[in-house]
Parts: C-alpha cells; structure tokens; sequence
C-alpha cells in the first residue's frame, strides 16, 4: 500500500509540476493575457461567445465550469467597456442572449491573433516529427481526462500534408459513387478542384485541414479564396466509419473561424440537396439558402443549392 501511495505521490508532482511548465510556457500565469487588456477568464469567455450561434450566461456557467456570481460580474464589466451585449432572445424573452459589439469582435479576433502566433513561435523550432508528437500527446491528455460522451470524438484537425489532397479526391470520389450512384465525371470536377487549389495556394488567406484519428484520415474541408473578401468552403466530406462523431461540424467551424479571422466578410458554398446530413451542419452554423436550381450532373438529376453566411 505504501509504494502505492508513493507511486500517487510521484504521479500528482509530475501532474502539477506540467501545470506550472505549461501555464509558463503559454504566458498564462501573466495578470492579463497575451499582452491585452482581458484575463484568461474574459478571453475565453469571448471565444464562447463569438464561436457559439446562441450563448447565454447559464451556458458559460454550465460548460465552463465557472460560478454564476463570477460569470455575472465578469460580464456586467464586459457591458460597461462595450465589448459584450446582451438582448432578449428570439425564441423566449426571458433569455437574454450574449453577443459580441463590433469592438468585442475586433478585440476577441486581436487575442486569437496573438495567440496562434504564439503558438506557432513555440512550434517554429520543431520538425514535423516533433510538432505532432506534441499535438498527439495533448490530445491524450484530453481524451484520458474528459469524460467520454456517447460516442468519443477521437481526432484531430491538421493541416494538409503531401499526399493528403490525392486521399481527398479519391475519398470524395468513393463516398459518392457508394451513397448516391454518382459517376466518374465527379471524381474529375474534384480533381480539377483540388488542382487549381494546390497550383494557386494562398496560405495566408486558404486551407485545407484533414480530420486524423490514430494517424487515420477521417474527414476533409476547404477554405478558399473567392475573391472581393469572400471565402468559398469547399468539399466538405467525412468517412462513413466518423460519421457522428462531429467531425463535419468541427470542419465547418474551424474553417468559419478561420475565415473571419482572415478578414473575409461572407462565405459562400455549393451543396446538393440530397445532402442532408450536411446541410443540417450548414443550418446550425448559420448559413442560408440563398439559391436553388436543378442540374443534371454526375449521371443523375439534383438539385444545387447555394447557401451564404454573413462573418
């Protein structure tokens, strides 16, 4: 019993002195973070608010972990420095719904800034190897310590390798055929998709990101540049075997986040509406339907839609 208690022992110094490796690292320790006028508890609460379609102050209580005295307060201040709204929700009055004003966003957009170019000064002088050593061990970290919910969400989202857009266009091409009988002419408008996407890359302003769990592809997005500040998301796709896992909706969001962090004013897709599953993620991040028009392509008959989203 006694090696036991001293293993545990052992085990909670290692556990804490990570704690204090890490908050050092990331500068979390300092009375406000990244250089700002915001505390780590007002940027994150910020991130919440700007990432969520709806957010209220039970929501940041409940999923944040924080008491309600200190998340009222918190964003009284935030009210009186004109960086956080509220107002009556659509569906129920008695809800006061979270939003941010325009200089809440300015702000909130600065602190991400900030950060991933922090990020990617501690990453800078790691190799490849390195680098996903690293992200792996931070999501054993969080997928042993969170409690898993009906069904894990194992994965990661990476940046695009070489080899990975040739796994896109035949990932695409299979999905397709398999589920709605579509034929090859689809497998070369996806190849010509990702062509003119390798051959006029702009990684200041595009991405790709593939979904990988245990070094496996799960799932693909794009974000490309449509031109007059309008970000174009395009083949969205996800493995039938990650399908519920909310892989499709964690594309999405990373790619509108990303998009309205690199200044872009709308986003714009092309969807079919045979696409259900889909266009569900599309709706509850906030798109709309625009547009509709039947085509044929693909050896079959459909029906286009073109969805917007406002950033």
């Amino acid at each position: 019993m006694k090696s036991n208690n001293n293993a545990l022992a052992g085990e909670i110094a290692a556990i804490r002195g990570f704690n204090r490796f890490y908050t050092r690292k990331l500068g979390l320790i300092e009375p406000k973070l990244l250089d700002s006028a915001f505390t780590l508890q007002e940027a994150r609460i910020l991130y919440e608010i700007r990432h969520r379609p709806a957010c209220t102050a039970t929501d940041l209580t409940r999923d944040l972990g924080l008491d309600p005295g200190f998340v009222s307060r918190t964003l009284q201040a935030l009210q009186r420095r004109q960086i956080v709204t509220r107002k009556p929700a659509k569906h129920d009055g008695r809800i006061n719904e979270l939003s941010l004003t325009a200089k809440g966003r300015t702000a909130q957009a600065e602190l991400e800034r900030r950060s991933r170019e922090d990020v990617g000064h501690l990453l800078a002088s790691l190799d490849d190897n390195q680098r996903g050593a690293v992200v792996r061990a931070m999501a054993t970290i969080e997928q042993t310590l969170e409690q898993p919910a009906e069904k894990p969400a194992a994965f990661l989202l990476r940046s695009h390798r070489p080899g990975d857009v040739g796994w896109v266009i035949s990932s695409q091409a299979k999905a397709y055929t398999e589920d709605y009988g579509w034929d090859i002419s689809y497998e070369a408008l996806v190849a010509e998709i990702c062509a003119q996407f390798i051959r006029n890359y702009d990684p200041v302003r595009e991405h790709c990101w593939i979904a990988e769990a245990n070094g496996e592809p799960l799932g693909s997005i794009f974000l490309v540049n449509g031109g007059n500040d309008i970000a174009k998301l395009r083949l969205l796709q996800v493995e039938k075997k990650a399908r519920g896992l909310g892989v499709g909706r964690a594309l999405v969001e990373q790619c509108i986040r990303t998009a309205r962090d690199n200044g872009y004013t709308k986003m714009t897709l092309w969807t079919q509406s045979i696409l259900l599953a889909a266009r569900g993620i599309y709706a509850r991040a906030g798109f709309k339907k625009v547009k509709e028009e039947k085509h044929h392509s693909f050896g079959v008959d459909l029906v286009g839609e073109t969805w917007e989203l406002d950033l």
